[in-house]
Formats: C-alpha cells, sequence, structure tokens
C-alpha cells in the first residue's frame, strides 16, 4: 500500500477550487444510461442501487471496505459501483454509466478554477472510491442530500450558488483524500513531472510564491542551466515557469482574500511591487477584481 506523506496531500486538497459546483439526482430505470461527456469534471455517487461502467472501471484502484471489521483492502477496480460508492472523472474520457436493476445517483457538475492546474496534473482521470460512505460517513451523507430530484420546482435563493459550490468542494476534497490517503495513489504520488529536479522546482515555488523567481533562480534550484530549464519544465507541465508562479500567486492570493487579509497585504505579501500590478494579474486569471473576490467569500444573511 502506498503511503502519501500528509502534507504532500494537504497540498493538493490546498489547490482545489471551484467555480461552479451544480448537483442533480438522477433516477435510473434497469439498463438505464448516464452518459458523462469527455471534457466535464463530473462527480458520481450512487445513492442507491448499482452501475456499470462503459468502459469499463476495472483499471480502476478502488478500496474494499469491510463494513463489519472496518478493515481495509486495495484491490482493481470492481466492474460495478454500488450504493455508498463514488467516482470522479476529470473528463478525458466519455463514459456512461448504466443501471442494473434501477438506481439512484447523486452526479455533481464541476468547474475548475484555472488555478488548479495542480489538480489536473497530479490526479488520474477516473477515481473509484468503493465504501465511500464508510470511509467517509459525513461527507457521503452531505452528497447524498446535495441535489434535488425536480430543480425546477425549486426556486433559488440567496446564496444557493455559493452554498452548493462550497458543499461539492467537501465532496471532492472528501473523495480525493480517500483515494489518496487509504493506498490508491501510485508511488511518488503527487509528483507532477516524474522527474525529482522539477518537483524541487515547484515545492519551492508553493512554499514561498512571494519570492522573486526569475528562470535563473528556479534553475539553480533544479540545479539545470538555464535553457534547458526553461524546456523541461514547459515540456513536463505544459506551460512556462513565468506562468506556473503567476498561477500559483494568484491560487495563494484566492486564499488569503477569503481568509479576510486585506487587498495591499495579499499583493505585498505575493511579492507584487503595486496593488494595481496584483489587481490586474488577479482580474486577468480569475475575471474578478481581488477585491470582489473577497466579498464573495461572504453568505447573504
Amino acid at each position: 500500500m502506498t503511503i502519501v506523506d500528509a502534507d504532500a496531500l494537504s497540498q493538493v486538497l490546498s489547490s482545489v477550487d471551484l467555480q461552479v459546483g451544480v448537483a442533480r439526482r438522477v433516477t435510473l430505470p434497469a439498463g438505464g444510461l448516464l452518459p458523462l461527456a469527455a471534457g466535464a469534471v463530473t462527480l458520481v455517487y450512487v445513492a442507491g442501487g448499482s452501475v456499470q461502467g462503459h468502459p469499463p472501471l476495472t483499471s480502476a484502484c478502488s478500496l474494499s471496505v469491510d463494513r463489519t471489521s472496518q478493515s481495509l483492502a486495495v484491490t482493481t477496480g470492481s466492474d460495478r459501483l454500488r450504493a455508498g460508492d463514488a467516482f470522479l472523472t476529470l473528463g478525458d474520457t466519455a463514459f456512461l454509466l448504466q443501471a442494473d436493476a434501477g438506481a439512484s445517483v447523486m452526479v455533481v457538475d464541476l468547474v475548475l478554477s484555472d488555478t488548479t492546474s495542480r489538480l489536473s496534473a497530479v490526479l488520474p482521470d477516473v477515481i473509484t472510491v468503493t465504501g465511500f460512505d464508510a470511509l467517509e460517513p459525513a461527507a457521503a451523507a452531505l452528497a447524498e442530500n446535495m441535489g434535488l430530484v425536480d430543480p425546477a420546482a425549486c426556486p433559488v435563493r440567496q446564496g444557493d450558488p455559493l452554498i452548493c459550490r462550497m458543499m461539492a468542494t467537501t465532496v471532492l476534497l472528501s473523495v480525493i483524500r480517500a483515494w489518496a490517503a487509504n493506498g490508491c495513489a501510485p508511488a511518488g504520488w503527487p509528483s507532477m513531472s516524474n522527474d525529482p529536479f522539477l518537483d524541487r522546482v515547484v515545492d519551492a515555488i508553493h512554499e514561498d510564491p512571494g519570492r522573486e523567481w526569475t528562470v535563473e533562480r528556479l534553475a539553480s534550484v533544479g540545479a539545470m542551466s538555464r535553457s534547458a530549464f526553461a524546456a523541461r519544465f514547459r515540456s513536463a507541465l505544459g506551460r512556462s515557469p513565468a506562468d506556473y508562479v503567476t498561477e500559483v500567486r494568484i491560487d495563494t492570493a484566492k486564499r488569503m482574500l477569503e481568509a479576510g487579509r486585506s487587498v495591499s497585504e495579499t499583493s505585498r505579501e505575493l511579492g507584487y511591487a503595486s496593488d494595481e500590478g496584483f489587481s490586474r494579474a488577479f482580474r486577468r486569471r480569475t475575471g474578478m477584481t481581488p477585491s470582489a473576490w473577497r466579498q464573495r467569500t461572504t453568505v447573504p444573511a
């Protein structure tokens, strides 16, 4: 069983940020199909009955939980998901879930923020957590009660989008934690690059995002020449070092603003020369000003 460092897991979980998290309950008759399109991030919780995946889910890691003894074993994926199981797809492949003798499933449509690149880079396309309700009972109860059977019959109330997003974030984090902390993460996880020198650079950026990270300084952390480092970084992570530093800074800024830190304090701590420069960078990444982001975290009374 792979042992995941607690700090590494916390770093991955802290990078998760949802723009949208909308849940709906779907009732499937016997043989009924639930399509999950490619390009869409979707979380499914099976509330009742069972479903099988097309293509089969047998290549995914599963957690077998004995509900009597609470013993846990890591197995190859099951061809079926049963009541209490959770399934996450990042959208690389289209899936069909087919009900056996009927099923009730919660479907959560997720939109990840642009700064959640670290999550997409370290997770496989498909995660299954069998026995999720036994491993994470509070999150499973939340998942089971998130979606409405008939959303059109219930008017949207003040604060609903924000509350739904926060609930979806909680369930998503719990699924990732159950998958990683109980032995399904591969050896070396959560390396983004499978390159120890580049991982050293990525860790340094996350540990001190406000430092003046020039390409030369980052290359020295990775013990490489400037040109070799820039090429290897872009090849492994799909973006330039400067772009990645900006992503990490904005991701950190969002959490600082949500915690009540001022725009000026956040700007200075993250290495920006002026509040105006910070605001421009923040708005390019999020579509919002830092002050608007800070205000949106307040749930209407």
